[in-house]
């Protein structure tokens, strides 16, 4: 029985992991989808300017995401946020 209950539990948390890894997965592939639509100079860098009409929640938290300061944010940088 104790057999039992410990395979039922090791496989509710694969079944939860590898549901949370597609989740992050797809929303990687957006995040990066859109991303290259705002990039409007393709230089894999996106300012605040190029988030203000494309990605609203981007430009909203802007400054929050650009932890570094550098007046501009990267697909890397927004994954980051958005998966934890």
């Amino acid at each position: 029985m104790t057999s039992q209950i410990a395979v039922l539990f090791a496989s509710i948390v694969l079944m939860s992991t590898s549901s949370a890894f597609a989740d992050n997965t797809a929303k990687d592939q957006e995040i990066k989808q859109r991303f290259a639509k705002c990039d409007k100079n393709h230089d894999g860098k996106l300012t605040k300017e190029e988030a203000k009409g494309c990605m609203p929640r981007i430009y909203d938290h802007f400054d929050y995401i650009d932890s570094a300061g550098n007046g501009y944010v990267t697909v890397a940088e927004i994954e980051a946020i958005a998966n934890n």
